[in-house]
């Protein structure tokens, strides 16, 4: 009499994940690979930021906009070689518009910043660093979706 403990068992192929699903998860480690290009930048930013404004007396826009731009240079390079280096190789193009979008990200920060800073008395250091943070998180989503989508595309989307 056979019992179950003798009965060989049969390993059932596992199911492929569905195209939905790995777009997800690939969508996902692009997002998790952002947000550490993203955190590394945010961090030059305060860094710099902090050292103009309250360190060295510089005029708070002078100090935000110089530090968004060193933040700017440092995140190009996280993003070209890390976040998006499976993507097409660096052209005059990708790199034109990477500091074309990146300005108007500069841009869009600094106007928050100045609303934030002069027109709603966030100038002390802690007002100034917290506005300076909602200026990064909001202009940073703007960043997310050029850059995935314009400046470091996949082939496929290249026309």
């Amino acid at each position: 009499m056979t019992t179950l403990q003798d009965t060989p068992t049969v390993a059932l192929p596992e199911a492929a994940p569905r195209p939905r699903a790995r777009r997800m998860a690939r969508y996902g480690k692009e997002l998790a690979k952002f947000g550490i290009v993203g955190g590394s930048g945010v961090g030059v930013n305060f860094v710099v930021f902090n050292l103009l404004l309250h360190g060295l007396g510089w005029g708070a826009m002078t100090a935000t906009v110089l530090a968004s731009c060193i933040a700017m240079g440092t995140n190009y390079l996280g993003f070209r070689f890390f976040a998006y280096r499976d993507r097409d190789k660096r052209t005059k193009q990708q790199i034109l518009l990477f500091f074309v979008f990146s300005g108007i990200g500069v841009a869009v920060e600094s106007g928050l910043f100045y609303v934030a800073y002069h027109g709603m008395a966030m100038d002390g250091p802690l007002g100034s660093n917290i506005a300076k943070a909602g200026s990064i998180v909001l202009a940073s989503a703007f960043r997310f979706l050029v850059y995935r989508t314009w400046v470091f595309q996949h082939d496929a989307q290249r026309g």
